[in-house]
């Protein structure tokens, strides 16, 4: 099923609905991984105070909202290579769907909306099949490096996907016939 979604930039209007949206999206990924306690700590007023901070940060640096009538359902940001190790000089640093809206084609529009062509990289919970998947269909595939992120107090267990030049470049000629 796919879904119409307007795709936008993230205005500094939007902090207050990103962040229930992002509190809800955290919930829905990660309440296997992380324990009730840590997701209690999740508050949708600090997140939004965060989400003040990312919508004034440089052109190099991409946030987008989803919205399906009216009601943002989703957000990705990307922007410069942040490891020392850099294997690309982009990574996504985010993308969250509502899990009503998986399978509609907006995490698609998401991900096209903030990672160019070109090559990219990203880290993404070990354990988390469906976002495996989805950077699979993208060109993504971990390589080798792996790392505990602090996340609400706890480790969370994450890979790092690479998506190189050469796999882009033909991702880019097959979609295009």
């Amino acid at each position: 099923m796919v879904t119409t979604a307007v795709i936008r930039p993230v205005e500094e209007a939007d902090a207050e609905s990103l962040g229930r949206v992002h509190a809800t999206c955290w919930h829905e990924t990660y309440d296997q991984l992380l324990s009730t306690a840590a997701l209690e700590q999740l508050q949708p007023a600090r997140l939004a105070a965060m989400w003040r901070r990312f919508s004034s940060q440089g052109p190099q640096y991409r946030q987008v909202a989803a919205l399906v009538d009216g009601e943002i359902v989703g957000f990705a940001g990307s922007g410069p290579a942040r490891d020392t190790d850099k294997p690309a000089p982009q990574e996504l640093y985010f993308i969250y769907l509502l899990d009503a809206y998986h399978g509609t084609g907006i995490g698609q529009q998401l991900f096209d909306a903030v990672v160019d062509e070109g090559p990219s990289y990203l880290w993404v919970a070990e354990v988390n099949p469906r976002a495996h998947s989805f950077y699979k269909r993208n060109g993504y595939a971990a390589d080798g490096h792996d790392q505990d992120q602090e996340v609400l107090g706890e480790e969370l267990h994450e890979v790092r996907l690479v998506r190189p030049r050469s796999l882009a470049r033909r991702l880019s000629l097959v979609t295009s016939e």
